[in-house]
């Protein structure tokens, strides 16, 4: 027998194989969005202002206990204001009116540019509304006890939420091998909230860790303090409730309306504090004024948002947020099977998924320079009854409002999302998908984006053209997390040259971007004669108080 033809293939068969096996382990079959949240890896917290009771020792919470609302029940006879409270706030009504441009908002109206909608498909999404058992229209806001406590108070990190119904077989490996929940154990564990509570749903906005916003993700569980000064053990150690103040169940730090220039706090001791910015702590002029770098610095905060120079990158801390995401290719199948090809290897090492047939084609960016525009903290959105002109592209889901010389805008940092996504041809509108359930119309199963689109939009009566097309949109999403070391904020020659970080915008004169030497010149003779001015009335004021003291 003639071997001699076995010795030089087998190394071709080799690779070949190698190639195979590698392949197959970027591919994962099935969905399994939320399967981990990563809330059992991360620390305890301790909580900056201690709890004054035990609640592990009431007798009203040893139970027994069967389910979330019977915990709920035990808690509204003690806290028997709070349910009325939590009725009004965003995280249960998933509403929102905005008081200045009178639109009508929240999760449970607006289209985005991740999974789109999540009206209609509450099932799987209000996995993180603060309420049991909402799966479609029915859902009840006045059952008090469908108010979920625990998912803000429980302290075990054993607590954990599963869809509200059924979806397709393919989602069947979600949440498999979960241990049942010990609702005794979890309901006398309740504390004040801590980052693991809020950042098993915020972190994981958008359909997986940091897809959403960019600079929530779950490297600040325990983050270094290179990462975020405010969050790390060795830092501030705050929990978001910190920043997060308020009072009765409603608290600071919506992005539907921004509070950017902070006419209110100025961060001395025993005022009072009911905003979510950084001037509340650190006042308007934080850098120190002993000397002429920190003058300088201060004179910058009538037009730059502190997040501006002190998040010089988003996504740090080796968890990448996704950039681009393209529906048009969802769809494709293995072997008859929908599946995830994980092709991105993120800083911390574990794999992202680079395509998903349930949602399409994805890119990822980690260390990212965020985009800069005048804010004033003031959004609108394109909802599903905006007209658009398709011809003029990208359309923004929220464009926002802010100008140079208005008192209430400042220079601030995004995140901007472009997404390829579904819109109805015939009215230029946007579109509702049923993506979530066990029927033969939801795109999780049967990867039928017609159908999809047509049951989406008729389940809510809204008019469909039937004929959709895709198209590309913005999204903005501000930066305020991820707060660096003041060592690592931006240097002066990031901005100030000829392709500084703020090149193109408007309303700013900025020395030594290559304008005209004599204009900076002159500018500069301007902020010496200011600096000058300021250091003696500086001089003056010390010595007329040295002669008042004696």
């Amino acid at each position: 027998m003639n071997l001699k033809p076995l010795f030089v293939l087998w190394p071709l068969l080799l690779l070949s194989f190698g190639l195979a096996a590698a392949e197959d382990e970027k591919i994962e079959y099935g969905v399994s969005e939320y399967a981990n949240t990563f809330q059992d890896k991360t620390l305890k917290q301790h909580h900056n202002r201690p709890s004054t009771a035990d609640h592990g020792e009431f007798d009203e919470l040893k139970g027994p206990f069967a389910s979330g609302p019977e915990v709920t029940k035990a808690c509204l006879g003690c806290h028997n204001k709070a349910g009325s409270q939590f009725a009004k706030n965003k995280h249960w009504t998933w509403e929102y009116k905005h008081p200045v441009t009178g639109q009508l908002l929240g999760k449970k109206h607006l289209i985005n540019g991740f999974c789109t909608n999540a009206r209609g498909n509450e099932g799987m999404c209000a996995q993180c509304h603060a309420g049991y058992g909402w799966k479609d229209e029915g859902f009840d806001f006045t059952k008090l006890e469908n108010i979920d406590c625990l998912i803000c108070h429980e302290s075990t990190g054993t607590y954990y939420k599963t869809p509200n119904s059924e979806g397709n077989a393919a989602c069947s490996v979600m949440f498999e091998g979960k241990p049942a929940i010990e609702w005794e154990r979890v309901a006398q564990s309740v504390s004040l909230p801590s980052r693991n509570n809020c950042g098993k749903c915020h972190f994981f906005g958008g359909g997986g860790d940091n897809v959403k916003h960019g600079d929530l993700s779950s490297a600040l569980f325990n983050p270094p303090k290179a990462l975020d000064v405010h969050m790390a053990a060795d830092g501030n150690n705050f929990d978001c409730t910190t920043c997060h103040v308020g009072e009765g169940h409603q608290w600071e730090g919506s992005r539907y309306q921004m509070t950017v220039f902070d006419a209110k706090g100025t961060g001395k001791p025993g005022m009072p504090r009911d905003t979510a910015s950084c001037a509340s702590c650190h006042g308007h002029e934080p850098h120190p004024k002993v000397n002429v770098s920190g003058l300088l610095l201060n004179s910058h905060t009538e037009k730059l948002a502190c997040e501006t120079c002190h998040i010089p990158e988003f996504a740090r801390g080796g968890v990448a947020t996704v950039t681009h995401w393209d529906w048009r290719t969802q769809g494709k199948l293995k072997n008859g099977e929908g599946y995830k090809l994980k092709e991105y290897t993120q800083g911390n090492g574990e794999h992202r998924a680079t395509y998903k047939s349930i949602k399409g084609d994805f890119k990822y960016g980690e260390n990212i320079q965020p985009h800069y525009a005048w804010f004033d903290g003031t959004f609108k959105f394109t909802t599903l009854d905006t007209v658009f002109d398709p011809s003029k592209t990208p359309v923004e889901l929220n464009s926002f409002s802010g100008q140079p010389g208005d008192k209430n805008s400042r220079i601030y940092p995004f995140k901007r999302m472009l997404t390829v996504q579904p819109y109805d041809k015939g009215n230029n509108t946007l579109v509702y998908m049923h993506l979530w359930g066990n029927d033969e119309n939801a795109l999780w199963g049967n990867y039928d984006l017609q159908k999809a689109i047509s049951a989406g939009m008729a389940r809510f009566n809204k008019p469909y053209s039937g004929e959709f097309d895709f198209i590309e949109t913005y999204s903005y999403w501000p930066i305020n997390h991820m707060v660096a070391p003041k060592e690592d904020a931006l240097a002066c020659d990031q901005c100030h040259s000829s392709e500084g970080r703020l090149k193109g915008i408007e309303g700013i004169y900025m020395p030594g971007v290559g304008g005209s030497d004599l204009v900076d010149r002159i500018g500069l003779l301007a902020a010496l004669a200011a600096l000058l001015g300021v250091l003696a009335h500086a001089l003056l004021r010390f010595i007329s108080g040295r002669r008042r003291a004696h």
